[in-house]
């Protein structure tokens, strides 16, 4: 099984993204974090299950899906992976 690192860049950004939505609704923003989350759970048995990030076409960084968010992450080894970033799908990705 790997494991799932979160880097201090993505842990910032679920942070912003909860700060955010809370200014609506707090139910809600933890609700989406936890689906952000828990959408990374299917990293541990199946790391290669996200596509390759269009905008890097590294083989290693990959994202997943999670209703408008993309969640960038690095196949650092067999062992280890790094989620990099959460990215809301309306903003450009930066190189």
């Amino acid at each position: 099984m790997v494991q799932i690192n979160w880097t201090n860049q993505a842990k910032s950004d679920l942070k912003n993204i909860a700060e955010f939505i809370s200014r609506d609704s707090v139910r809600y923003a933890k609700s989406q974090i936890n689906r952000i989350k828990q959408r990374t759970n299917i990293l541990r048995n199946y790391p290669l299950s996200g596509r390759t990030v269009p905008e890097y076409e590294v083989q290693e960084v990959r994202e997943l899906i999670e209703g408008n968010y993309r969640i960038i992450y690095k196949l650092v080894d067999k062992e280890r992976i790094d989620i990099l970033t959460i990215y809301h799908s309306s903003r450009m990705m930066k190189r």
